[in-house]
């Protein structure tokens, strides 16, 4: 695909998830699911996170947020690891799931604080061997 959109959204999306993590993603795409990649390249990355509306400090609060509200637990740790690039702190993280516990639910919340402390904690210890 040659869209615009598609090369900002992968542009954008390299920038905020690294280059590894999108190789990774780029590897394991089939002739089944490229259909799927190719739409959130450019709805998610290439409008959503593309826009300047919001900085991506903000955007991952709202993600991140989003996402344990909705109960999609899966890429939190992904989310987590882009905070490293959003500017996203660990406050900041903090904060916006104790929105998520006063507005979608303590459980939602206190499931997500488990996944970002781990992650937290995992990216520390990569860190270290680095």
């Amino acid at each position: 695909m040659t869209d615009a959109r598609y090369e900002r959204g992968m542009k954008t999306r390299r920038e905020v998830l690294g280059n590894a993590h999108v190789d990774r993603a780029e590897a394991a795409k089939t002739g089944f699911d490229a259909p799927f990649q190719e739409l959130i390249a450019v709805s998610a990355w290439g409008t959503v996170w593309a826009s300047d509306g919001i900085s991506r400090r903000e955007r991952s609060m709202l993600t991140l947020a989003l996402l344990a509200a909705t109960g999609n637990f899966e890429e939190i740790p992904m989310h987590i690891r882009a905070t490293a690039r959003t500017g996203a702190s660990q406050r900041d993280v903090l904060e916006a799931f104790q929105h998520v516990a006063i507005y979608a639910g303590v459980p939602r919340a206190n499931h997500a604080l488990k996944l970002a402390r781990q992650t937290y904690a995992d990216m520390e210890e990569e860190a270290k061997r680095d």
